[in-house]
């Protein structure tokens, strides 16, 4: 009997959290750069901090250069550190909580480059929300060097310690090539009513 449920939909629009740092490894600019372009190609928006700088400004100007569609979401007080890049359409809110919901919103799917202490915090908001099952949307964690490699340690750290589900550790991806990143989110989809 074939499977009568819904089929999930093509993803429409990414967001990409990813630090803002200007002296990081050149790796993770560039990684960012070809992150920027690949999300163009696809036909998919990117949708981000709004920053200029780092790996953030890096994967919108990318986007944006090879003719793809962009949201930029700053928070006015990051106005002057992160810089808007004014190059495309953003949205300036008050608080991070405004910035975090609308970039939510907006898209079907997170990746999640490398980054500090902010790019971590904007994932494990998303991968708790995932948790609570408040959503269902894909969520790819993408290093070409296993950047990430400790984050999916402690993972399964509480896993191991019964204080996360082991069922958990499937719905988080670790993607070490850019074409394993889009493969995964490809294969995920919009599932329905989400």
């Amino acid at each position: 009997m074939p499977d009568s449920s819904p089929s999930p939909r093509p993803l429409r629009s990414v967001c990409v959290y990813c630090g803002s740092s200007e002296s990081t490894r050149a790796e993770y600019h560039d990684l960012a750069t070809r992150m920027g372009a690949a999300l163009a190609s696809r036909g998919m928006r990117l949708v981000y901090g709004g920053g200029a700088v780092g790996l953030m400004g890096r994967c919108a100007r990318a986007a944006h250069e090879a003719g793809g569609e962009v949201l930029g979401i700053m928070p006015r007080f990051l106005e002057r550190r992160e810089i808007v890049f004014s190059e495309v359409p953003h949205r300036m809110v008050d608080t991070m909580h405004e910035r975090k919901i609308i970039m939510f919103n907006e898209s079907d799917a997170f990746v999640v480059l490398p980054g500090g202490i902010g790019t971590l915090e904007e994932a494990v908001e998303v991968l708790s929300w995932r948790r609570l099952e408040l959503h269902a949307k894909p969520i790819v964690f993408l290093s070409e060097d296993d950047f990430w490699a400790p984050f999916f340690h402690l993972i399964q750290h509480t896993i191991d310690a019964n204080l996360t589900p082991a069922s958990f550790a499937g719905t988080v991806f670790n993607t070490h090539a850019l074409e394993e990143c889009f493969a995964v989110l490809e294969r995920a989809g919009v599932p329905q009513g989400a």
